[in-house]
């Protein structure tokens, strides 16, 4: 009988496709389908075994390739170390064969053996520098892999010039598009948009990822263009029906539920905690939903004990999880985390709480299905800027930002210890990089050569931003030794040293958040830019409701003189900074439990209107 025929059928008993196997009557194509079957019915380690069985008793030309697809079956298993044997094993068979080499590569990194996963894909970089339409997308994996694993570990020269090879490749690659970008930004290699292969300035712009677009125009109509694209090609379609509405109908105390992957030592970590803990506990149950990775710092700890009650999400798929939600009848679902890296945004499509609020994750339009709210104030978000935003505003009295009252400080270090000269003007942005723009940078230049002496200390969170920074200095005929870059240290540290400077320049179009609120608890003044956006307002709101509205500019001209007023008058920073030490914590900006009694206020009044 012709081996073909024998071949048993998708019903058949397990033990015959392995004595099919045994006997080299199962075909490879066959015994793919086979073993797919028996994954999809929840049966891999079935799977696996009918793969080694017919690997050691077939001698067919194609062997490297079951033993590829054993490697495969074994990593689903999470049998890590017999599917690297797996794939060393089809490599040693065909050598160069670049699944192989890919897959082993994964494998590798998930390991943590980075250098490893990198040698793994640079033989296909190398094998494939001709590429065929067989190879095409072999080496695009490897490149922009390669690329991805660099950029994490802040190896960003790296990253980038692989990125640039893989868009001269392809152009219509918008997730590299958006890496690339992203990774400019945070090199503040500027221009940030530099002509690469066959990419468009067209594509590049609409390639820039939503938050990135934050950083790059508060044009509040390009934010809300950037936030539509990113749901439309990442957003599963929203069911029709609201989870919600299949849940009983609830009384008693309303239950608050915060959806998050940042409850953590993160900039929405570090401002919640106080208002988790002041919720009132006589009108509130405050549930937290998170993916966070645990950890036991004491930030994470705090944070987990501000909540009732605390389920997580880490390895949940999305409909479960929303599931999750809705059966805890959880009536105001507050989401911190908007459409920024980790995010979740499907779990709020499936609607699993009758009122979907956004808060302090993106601060700006996501544009997501099944948000309809965003807690804000009215100077962050004017009536100007409601139409380019998805969710109607929950306007606060004060301020839209709740803060932390029980920030550690450390004891104020000398300004030696950070090399700052005693006697200059010290101008300080503590902002992530990413957050630096061309034309910011350039009035800080100007600031610079208008006051004699003075300083100007940042952040640098790599050696290419740095130097880059650097070479604009240059440009700029600022001596290099005006910059001084603060090195990163503890929480209490970063607080303690603000006290350090004498004005803080706040970035543009990407305002400071929780830097400013930083600053102004510590006691630091804060020149900043009031733009359209909502994002380019935080700085504005927290400087109006701390009192000190003159020190909000609004053009980059007016931003630039009055940077330069105070820099050539010490005594007026120093009276800012006194305002700041004897009126700042008693204003608005810091009454955390009125900030907090207002939220609930329009919680329970969208609560309440939803039950009756």
């Amino acid at each position: 009988m012709d081996a073909a025929l024998a071949v048993p059928s998708p019903a058949a008993e397990p033990a015959a496709l392995f004595d099919a196997a045994r006997r080299g009557q199962l075909p490879l194509a066959a015994l793919m389908e086979r073993a797919q079957a028996l994954q999809n019915a929840g049966a891999g380690d079935a799977a696996a075994r009918l793969y080694e069985t017919w690997i050691a008793n077939n001698r067919s030309p194609a062997l490297h390739a079951a033993c590829f697809n054993w490697g495969t079956v074994l990593s689903a298993l999470g049998r890590h170390d017999e599917a690297e044997a797996a794939y060393r094993r089809a490599l040693a068979l065909q050598p160069g064969f670049p699944p192989a080499h890919l897959n082993l590569g994964h494998l590798l990194e998930r390991r943590g053996e980075l250098d490893g996963a990198l040698a793994e894909w640079a033989q296909v970089i190398a094998a494939t520098e001709m590429p065929s339409p067989a190879t095409v997308d072999f080496r695009l994996h490897a490149l922009n892999n390669s690329a991805r694993a660099l950029e994490t570990a802040k190896r960003y020269p790296e990253a980038e010039a692989l990125m640039t090879r893989s868009l001269q490749l392809r152009a219509t690659q918008f997730d590299v598009i958006q890496h690339y970008v992203h990774i400019r930004q945070k090199q503040c290699e500027w221009p940030l948009y530099r002509p690469v292969g066959e990419v468009t300035p067209n594509q590049l712009l609409m390639g820039t990822s939503p938050l990135a677009m934050m950083s790059v125009t508060d044009d509040p109509a390009v934010q809300l263009l950037a936030a539509q694209r990113f749901v439309h090609e990442r957003v599963p379609r929203p069911p029709a029906a609201p989870l919600h509405a299949a849940m009983p109908a609830r009384s008693g105390k309303i239950r608050l539920g915060y959806l998050s992957g940042d409850l953590h030592h993160h900039a929405v970590g570090l401002l919640t905690a106080e208002l988790f803990e002041l919720h009132d506990r006589s009108r509130f149950d405050v549930w937290a939903f998170d993916w966070t990775p645990d950890s036991a710092t004491p930030q994470r700890q705090r944070l987990k004990q501000a909540i009732d009650q605390h389920v997580r999400l880490a390895g949940v798929d999305d409909l479960t999880a929303a599931k999750l939600i809705a059966e805890a009848g959880i009536d105001v679902l507050v989401d911190l985390q908007g459409i920024t890296s980790g995010a979740r945004p499907a779990i709020l499509g499936h609607r699993p709480a009758p009122v979907q609020v956004s808060y302090l994750g993106l601060p700006g339009t996501s544009a997501l299905p099944g948000v309809d709210w965003i807690l804000a104030d009215r100077y962050v978000m004017p009536e100007t800027l409601l139409p380019y935003c998805t969710e109607r505003p929950i306007y606060l009295p004060h301020c839209f930002q709740v803060s932390d009252r029980r920030r550690e400080i450390a004891p104020t270090p000398e300004r030696k210890t950070y090399g700052l000269p005693d006697d200059a003007f010290v101008y300080c942005s503590f902002n992530n990089n990413f957050k630096f723009t061309a034309e910011v940078f350039a009035a800080w230049m100007r600031i610079l050569g208008q006051v004699p002496g003075s300083v100007l200390w940042l952040l640098a969170d790599n050696d290419a931003a740095r130097e880059n920074m650097l070479r604009s200095a240059d440009a700029h005929g600022v001596a290099r030794e005006r910059l001084i870059f603060a090195p990163r240290v503890s929480p209490q540290e970063y607080l303690a040293r603000f006290r350090l400077a004498d004005l803080m320049l706040d970035t543009f179009p990407y305002n400071a958040g929780t830097t400013a609120s930083d600053a102004l608890w510590v006691g630091l003044p804060i020149v900043t830019l009031a733009g359209r956006s909502y994002i380019s307002r935080m700085a504005g709101s927290l400087l109006t409701a701390a009192g000190l509205p003159d020190l909000i500019t609004e053009t980059l001209a007016d931003y630039e003189r009055l940077a330069v007023a105070i820099g050539r008058t010490p005594s007026r920073a120093a009276s800012y900074k006194r305002y700041l030490a004897d009126e700042g914590r008693r204003s608005p900006l810091f009454d955390v439990p009125q900030i907090v009694r207002d939220i609930e206020a329009e919680f329970e009044r969208l609560a309440l209107a939803y039950r009756r």
